[in-house]
């Protein structure tokens, strides 16, 4: 990649289909972890029209309704009925047990120390940390600004400030780059449903976008808009409808909003609706815990760690780190430091970042609000990947 270049990134709202979709799965592993930590989990799930499709499969102590699981997070997405009543919606369920020889129930806090090495992958996955200086959660700025864009035109639905539109929208944010440092923004887009009998005139939609969206979210960065930036509001006039009864909802088909907007790689595995021994999901979260460390501890200004794990092995057979000529000291040097401060077995990491215990914690709901605006980044929901406490190790 050039030094100079522009790079664009896209958010959708929590209400889009795909993230209603990711929300369900996470609301059934919530549910599921709160009562039994120790649970095996694989929710998927698929949404169009009048109809949740539900494909369950875990083992578990756990007493769940899933069916009232998936209702009560639709409703929430806040459609009125008219648009996509979830009350009276189909909810299918294929609800098959797994297999314990492939995926045991486990405890890790019951585990000892050498038990805890034991666990191996149950797959084989590459993911990949990333950190930057860009932004202060050390994340991209191109996805960072388009997540907070879709979550301000969320809060401004919901609150009554833009009452015609639907909670299905999505954002797309372009930054330009010199030398590899965002200097100013490029473009915004924002494209916004409106409600399928709404009369607001386009003029009057775009100002109230610009006026109680974007300029509110841009002017907590110090990086403004400028007179060149281009916007692109609802481009191709009104969009009316919008939602589950336009198009349809999957789960783990928004991995890179999910991580760092196509800026850095992403394993391309789904994280939501896995409970947090699946080596994709806590390989997603260890690897962006030693990025942000590696970054933060002043040993490069971009930072991408790169874990490959594989089925019947605990440790990553492959440990690759790229500052992008960004470091301070050499990128084997920095491999060595994470080899030496970070136990990246799976089992180990989930007691370490205490993943099995945040539904408990947090009144059965973490996972649930982590499915929407981003895994990454997310200091506001406190996880435990994005704490700095490996800093001062790192630079000894």
């Amino acid at each position: 990649m050039s030094k100079n270049y522009i790079f664009s990134s896209e958010s959708v709202t929590a209400g889009h289909p795909d993230k209603i979709c990711d929300q369900i799965s996470d609301a059934i592993l919530d549910a599921i972890l709160a009562q039994d930590l120790a649970s095996r989990v694989m929710a998927e799930t698929a949404l169009f029209g009048g109809v949740v499709f539900l494909s369950v499969r875990f083992s578990t102590t756990a007493r769940i309704d899933v069916a009232d699981a998936a209702r009560r997070v639709a409703r929430e997405a806040g459609y009125q009925a008219a648009e996509f009543n979830a009350d009276e919606s189909s909810v299918m369920i294929s609800n098959l047990g797994l297999l314990p020889e492939c995926f045991p129930a486990i405890d890790v806090d019951t585990l000892t120390a050498r038990e805890l090495g034991q666990v191996t992958a149950r797959n084989q996955v590459t993911v990949f940390g990333f950190a930057s200086r860009q932004t202060e959660n050390l994340m991209p700025l191109p996805i960072t600004l388009a997540s907070r864009l879709v979550r301000k035109l969320e809060e401004e639905i919901k609150n009554g400030g833009l009452e015609y539109l639907m909670p299905d929208g999505k954002s797309q944010v372009a930054v330009e780059y010199k030398e590899r440092v965002p200097v100013r923004v490029h473009g915004v887009g924002l494209i916004a449903c409106q409600n399928s009998d709404s009369n607001v005139p386009l003029k009057r939609l775009r100002d109230d976008l610009v006026q109680a969206v974007i300029e509110p979210v841009m002017a907590d960065f110090e990086m403004n808009l400028d007179d060149k930036t281009d916007f692109y509001l609802n481009p191709e006039g009104p969009f009316l409808g919008g939602g589950p009864r336009l198009h349809s909802g999957l789960t783990g088909r928004k991995t890179a909003i999910d991580t760092y907007g196509e800026y850095a790689r992403h394993s391309g595995s789904a994280l939501s609706g896995k409970d947090p021994l699946r080596v994709d999901r806590v390989g997603a979260y260890a690897a962006r815990y030693a990025a942000k460390n590696v970054v933060a501890a002043g040993l490069a200004e971009d930072c991408e760690v790169q874990l490959t794990y594989t089925i019947g092995q605990a440790r990553p057979i492959s440990i690759q780190v790229d500052t992008f000529g960004t470091g301070t000291i050499p990128d084997h040097e920095i491999e060595k430091r994470i080899r030496k401060h970070f136990d990246l077995r799976p089992a180990v990491m989930v007691k370490t970042l205490g993943l099995q215990h945040l539904p408990g914690k947090s009144s059965g709901r973490f996972y649930r609000d982590l499915a929407a605006y981003g895994h990454m980044g997310r200091e506001d929901l406190e996880a435990p990947w994005e704490q700095l406490d490996r800093v001062e190790q790192l630079r000894d």
